[in-house]
């Protein structure tokens, strides 16, 4: 039963409340008590971010850290009370990747968000209780909040305020490890403090400078620039210099890129949720020991690992960054690099958490911002399969929806566990289908002096067959495209 926050009542950490409800004035379903709609709502943590257990397999590096103690706060406009109660883990989750110890989950049924306090000044005040009597350091609250709606936030709760937003930026801030993430990743914070900067106190914000009768009259001259001038001047001018240094890297980017292209090894793409076992398949195809811990964006910067398949061929896996629910857009910009992984790509996983309650959500979420960042830069989505992982702690019911959905969606799937191994050779199989399917079918007539044409053919291609004749080795062969047209002198 959803537990409610009395009004006039003052409350801790591990109390018990319980709600008295008389036959007579018991809601129907549908017909929610107005008290009840409209009140405060706990949320109990059924899962929690990171285990201890070392046989859970998914993680290899355990963190713990203590950072602020937060209450998490959340508007429900839609949608079942499964969905907002699994929206609230996931912020969860997202503030204990970021350090805090998160000490409440809450949320309340609106229409809307109130344009002034996100949640209303009623419910402000019992918020207020909540943190005096569990004495929080912060409030996040599930969503984007105006400066307006942050200020009044702060001035009646009198704790610090942060949003979604600002959260995600923070983990980015923390995770990331090449020098062009560190950079993506400050240029969005400065996008995003720069409309939230303000001055300390009223007196710093009248001040406008210049002569008298110039600027509004007697109340309006200063000494020139206030202190939030001077906050967003600074803030212009390294937003401007980090801009600088990205197009910088942007160029050696596009070279290392001109030359993967020219490579024949087909690319795949790994893309998907954040968290859902990106890194963790990775490992399963490659045995590359790439980081894997049970944390949201633990991978922020993208690693490539080769790969063989059954069949002898080469492939080359880029493990990506996961996307998110309303992903910032101050955060578009610090995808480009992963984005260009996936749209060079020959070929796109898409990775699906099967253990989540709503794994078509992550799906949704993830098509949305790709869709996005694709419509800005003019590029394209190659071809997908989608790889439903962690079956081996999926609910069978939750699998047979999903392999419903895409079946008659039309869409590619392959259900496996990167724990277990559990069809990860059918996902092999399922690779090998489509390359074979871009790929062009020849006969080549190759000297017996060229052998070295010979030993690349059985690297890079399929050979169907192979016999020798007089005039040297004649190879049935399927190659990359590519490849088949740097051959074309040896095809008969």
């Amino acid at each position: 039963m959803t537990r409610t926050i009395p009004s006039n009542s003052h409350l801790s950490i591990g109390e018990d409340f319980d709600i008295q409800e008389s036959p007579a004035l018991a809601p129907t379903v549908g017909d929610l008590d107005l008290e009840e709609r409209n009140s405060f709502r706990r949320v109990n943590r059924s899962t929690e971010l990171r285990s201890e257990d070392p046989e859970s397999g998914y993680e290899v590096e355990y963190r713990k850290l203590r950072l602020e103690q937060v209450i998490l706060v959340s508007v429900w406009t839609e949608g079942s009370i499964a969905a907002i109660e699994a929206n609230m883990n996931e912020l969860a989750a997202l503030a204990e990747t970021a350090g805090a110890e998160v000490l409440e989950l809450l949320y309340q049924k609106r229409d809307k968000p109130d344009p002034g306090t996100y949640i209303g000044s009623g419910k402000v005040k019992e918020l207020k209780e909540i943190v005096d009597a569990t004495g929080a350091d912060t409030a996040v609250f599930d969503g984007e909040l105006s400066p307006g709606q942050m200020v009044a936030l702060e001035e009646a709760l009198k704790i610090k305020v942060i949003d979604r937003t600002m959260l995600i930026l923070d983990i980015f801030a923390q995770h990331a490890k090449s020098k062009e993430g560190k950079a993506q990743v400050s240029l969005a914070q400065m996008e995003y403090l720069y409309t939230r900067t303000r001055g300390w106190g009223g007196n710093l914000s009248r001040q406008a400078g210049g002569r008298a009768g110039s600027n509004g009259g007697v109340g309006l001259r200063g000494p020139g620039e206030t202190r939030i001038e001077a906050d967003r001047r600074r803030l212009r001018t390294e937003m401007a210099k980090l801009r600088h240094e990205l197009r910088g890297m942007k160029t050696a980017r596009e070279i290392k890129r001109a030359r993967r292209q020219r490579a024949t090894t087909p690319k795949i793409a790994i893309a998907g949720y954040t968290n859902a076992g990106k890194s963790s398949l990775v490992n399963a195809m490659t045995n590359a020991g790439v980081l894997v811990e049970d944390a949201l964006f633990a991978t922020l910067d993208p690693s490539t690992r080769r790969a063989q398949l059954a069949d002898g061929r080469t492939v080359v896996l880029t493990d990506t960054v996961g996307f998110v629910r309303h992903l910032p857009t101050q955060l578009v910009e610090a995808f480009k690099s992963t984005l260009e992984e996936v749209t060079g790509a020959d070929l796109l996983l898409h990775v699906v958490d099967g253990s989540d309650l709503f794994p078509l959500k992550q799906v949704e979420a993830v098509n949305n911002v790709l869709a996005s960042i694709t419509r800005d830069g003019g590029e394209t989505i190659p071809p997908e399969i989608i790889v439903v992982n962690k079956v081996d702690q999926a609910d069978g019911i939750v699998l047979a929806q999903l392999r419903h959905a895409f079946d008659e969606a039309g869409r590619t799937a392959v259900f496996v566990s990167a724990l277990t191994g559990e069809g990860i050779s059918e996902l092999e199989g399922a690779i090998e289908m489509f390359l074979n399917s871009i790929e062009t079918r020849v006969q080549l007539l190759v000297p017996f002096t060229r052998g070295d044409i010979v030993s690349r053919v059985h690297q890079e291609g399929t050979v169907r067959a192979e016999s020798y004749e007089a005039e040297g080795t004649l190879l049935d062969v399927r190659l990359p495209p590519v490849l088949a047209d740097q051959f074309a002198e040896f095809v008969v």
